[in-house]
């Protein structure tokens, strides 16, 4: 199902997901996530549509009832293992993050190039140097990569991580990846973020 739903309207069912997730117990109505997101009452209804059930009421839409749909929807039902690569400022940043705001995804490793930063740092997953990415990554079924290293280092690193077969990288290095079109990526740059929301903000656009 999840290839039939338009990538738009998969972004906004994750929001939504993410708004019913921090209201657990309580019902929200469309103008309230209107109010929330910006999206018009017409354009969440049509994109709940894309579910295939009824999950409307007069009091609101129920995450009960809602999330796990929209989990099913999207693929998302069952349990991820990702990594982080890259263990400096930003990388180590993730490695206590609590497991509890993880959803359905587990830590599951770090990598650093830096041997005696490995063996320094503390975390809950166990670290290891970058040279045995591929032999953990292959031992713990690992998915998914946090890629938190130097831009120079990035594309090497990227390489290595398609290879020991990760399927999809989110990319925090501020640089623009080659790689094969199967692998996902996501790239998260602090630059485009703050000049998007420069544009918003010069729009008098504030969501």
């Amino acid at each position: 199902m999840t290839d039939q739903i338009p990538s738009p309207v998969k972004e906004r069912l994750l929001h939504l997901m993410r708004v019913l997730e921090q209201r657990k117990g309580v019902s929200v109505t469309s103008a309230e996530v209107e109010a929330l997101t910006g999206w018009a009452s017409h354009t969440i209804r049509k994109d709940i549509s894309w579910l295939g059930g009824d999950f409307g009421s007069s009091n609101g839409y129920h995450g009960e009832a809602l999330v796990p749909a929209i989990k099913a929807a999207l693929g998302l039902e069952r349990r991820r293992r990702f990594c982080v690569v890259g263990l400096g400022r930003l990388g180590s940043a993730f490695l206590n993050f609590p497991a509890a705001d993880l959803g359905e995804f587990e830590l599951a490793a770090g990598f650093d190039s830096n041997v005696n930063r490995v063996e320094i740092l503390k975390s809950p997953a166990p670290l290891y140097p970058a040279y045995k990415m591929a032999e953990v990554i292959g031992r713990f079924a690992i998915e998914t990569a946090l890629l938190c290293v130097p831009a120079a280092a990035a594309q090497a690193a990227a390489e290595k991580l398609a290879a020991a077969g990760i399927k999809g990288i989110l990319n925090y290095a501020p640089v623009a990846l080659s790689l094969p079109p199967e692998l996902a990526v996501r790239n998260v740059f602090v630059l485009d973020e703050l000049r998007s929301l420069a544009v918003k903000m010069s729009n008098g656009v504030y969501i």
